[in-house]
């Protein structure tokens, strides 16, 4: 049969394919927000409230924001970070797993997007309902993760200054504080504003050879790696002093254990032993806020703080 102009037949052009934008799973966002570093934020919240001389608070934006800090304020901090770091995170052996995500360039727009879902909103009812100075210094710590990660500031990039923008996971020890009216613990947020900035600068020893390869100039890459153990030994050194006055046992973990590490590296000081040494790192936060933690609450049930 003719398939003429009279036929009542067309012929239609190629089909156009639309391709789906990738979905990213619940899995695919958790290790974007590494879990194993929630105690950075959530840990810091809780410590915060117990410095305030309370084990525990009714108070309904308490409780929001210890719940923004797990997987939204962590998936800001650490998306962010993977976004812009995927030329260097894709010359890193260790990235790809629990210790971070090597993102495809399709699946930047949604972790974006989940990015924004899941920090807006929060951040527009803790807007509502914390005070003023608890807000302020909470949206200064996001600011402070998003400078580090994002052109144009990029602190990442910024020799010193990488290290210096971490002081934002400090910062949160201070908002139960502020946010139930009362005194501010300042050698506490000292101290771990040094032990953050310290810990910082020991982590990326690990990355400096495939930072370097990628063009990236941060304070790891700077110094090289016994620079950077030694530079990272003085802020531990800083930290232990500054918490001396609360808690002496504190400090001499501190020092013990983060001292001991640094101090490690200095002795081999090679981009291997950084790596072998990271896991430690990564439990110091659970070993001395864990030595600090027992302390305050055997002191506020006893009635002594």
């Amino acid at each position: 049969m003719s398939s003429g102009p009279d036929s009542g037949l067309q012929e239609r052009g190629p089909a156009v394919v639309r391709r789906p934008v990738p979905a990213i799973s619940l899995r695919q966002l958790l290790t974007v927000s590494r879990p194993a570093l929630w105690i950075n934020t959530v840990g810091v919240l809780v410590t915060g409230l117990w410095l305030t001389g309370q084990l525990y608070t009714a108070a309904p934006a308490f409780w929001l924001l210890l719940l923004y800090l797990t997987l939204p304020y962590n998936l800001l901090i650490y998306g962010l970070n993977d976004l812009s770091d995927r030329a260097e995170d894709a010359l890193s052996p260790r990235k790809g797993g629990w210790q971070g995500a090597r993102l495809r360039t399709a699946e930047a727009t949604p972790l974006l997007t989940w990015i924004l879902a899941l920090n807006l909103p929060f951040l527009l009812l803790l807007a509502w309902l914390l005070t003023p100075a608890s807000l302020a210094l909470l949206l200064l710590s996001a600011a402070l993760f998003a400078g580090y990660s994002l052109p144009p500031l990029r602190f990442k990039a910024r020799p010193l200054l990488d290290g210096l923008s971490n002081v934002a996971y400090a910062l949160p020890l201070a908002l139960p504080a502020l946010l139930l009216g009362r005194p501010v613990s300042v050698w506490a947020l000292l101290a771990l504003c040094a032990y953050s900035v310290g810990k910082h600068a020991f982590d990326a020893a690990q990355d400096s050879g495939s930072d370097r390869a990628a063009g990236l100039n941060t304070t790891a890459v700077w110094l090289g790696v016994r620079g950077v153990a030694l530079y990272s030994l003085c802020w531990f050194v800083l930290a232990g002093a500054l918490l001396w006055p609360l808690s002496r046992l504190s400090s001499g973990v501190l020092l013990m254990v983060c001292g001991g590490m640094a101090l490690r590296l200095w002795r081999k000081p090679d981009v291997d032993t950084a790596a072998r040494l990271y896991p430690l790192s990564i439990v110091t936060p659970w070993i001395v806020g864990g030595v600090s933690g027992v302390q305050l609450v055997y002191l506020l049930v006893r009635g002594l703080y």
